[in-house]
């Protein structure tokens, strides 16, 4: 796991990266620097924001002492709408040692650098559009970090559930390192995890023209198992991301057409004098 210090010295040395990149005398000297210069800066602006998300982890605007009770709420609400136990779903996987360590692994390592190389594969080949999915992300993980100022309780934590922390069980805890500053326990509504899932998902499925590209869609549903059979998320978790993940995509549509209404009126305004001056 990536500390938060070293996330933000590698995007401080990619910004150096990117100003040097664009001094005349320097780009002169090689074609490439354009290219190069511009992968430097949306990468340190991928990097900072990972280091944001580990950095404001640690805080929360309410107490501590709320995150049980707000996750046994949770609990209940699952309940009254008739989703499945996390508990009956994480013990037809418990007997399976191989199963749940690579469980463990993939959401301890997997969710950044797959979303990091969706993000290059569109900045490479897709670039017109990069800038829309980049903003999705920023968006997306932004709201996540506002709404996780209130601390929620992971269900590995709940007690009387008969969950399992299977990270500790088998020495995988990522909580358990101390590089810096952890990922918060407290920080599990929404799931970032899954919600920058399904923001792959959504970018491979809409940009790629390959009929294999639907089997994207089974990334977020393996990263929700993920996160409930390892118990660091609710299904809840998983659902509220989802739904911010569409309203920051409808949002960003709406202020598209928007934007795209205003221009082709403004591409339509004919000057007032020309057309006099014509008539008479």
């Amino acid at each position: 796991m990536l500390s938060w210090q070293y996330a933000l010295v590698i995007a401080g040395c990619l910004l150096v990266v990117t100003v040097v990149s664009r001094i005349r005398r320097v780009a002169a000297t090689w074609a490439g620097w354009g290219l190069w210069g511009g992968v430097a800066l949306e990468s340190a602006l991928l990097f900072g924001l990972y280091g944001l998300w580990q950095f404001a982890g640690s805080f929360t605007v309410m107490s501590p002492a709320g995150a049980l009770p707000r996750a046994r709420w949770l609990w209940h609400a699952e309940r009254l709408l008739y989703l499945p136990s996390e508990t009956s779903v994480q013990r037809l996987f418990l007997p399976h040692p191989l199963v749940i360590q690579a469980f463990n692994l993939y959401y301890d390592v997997l969710h950044f650098p797959i979303l990091g190389a969706c993000l290059i594969w569109l900045y490479a080949r897709h670039r017109d559009r990069y800038p829309s999915i980049r903003t999705t992300v920023a968006l997306f993980t932004g709201v996540s970090l506002l709404i996780q100022f209130i601390p929620v309780a992971p269900p590995r934590m709940l007690p009387g559930t008969g969950l399992v922390d299977t990270a500790v069980k088998y020495g995988q805890s990522v909580y358990s390192w101390h590089g810096g500053f952890d990922p918060d326990e407290l920080s599990a509504m929404p799931s970032v995890h899954v919600g920058w899932a399904l923001i792959v998902a959504f970018a491979v499925i809409t940009v790629s023209r390959s009929r294999w590209r639907w089997l994207a869609a089974g990334y977020p549903l393996l990263t929700l198992l993920v996160v409930v059979v390892t118990a660091n998320h609710f299904w809840l978790d998983g659902i509220a991301a989802a739904v911010l993940v569409v309203a920051v995509l409808t949002v960003q549509r709406l202020v598209y057409r928007i934007h795209s209404g205003n221009s082709s009126e403004s591409s339509q305004v004919t000057p007032v004098r020309g057309e006099l001056s014509v008539r008479s």
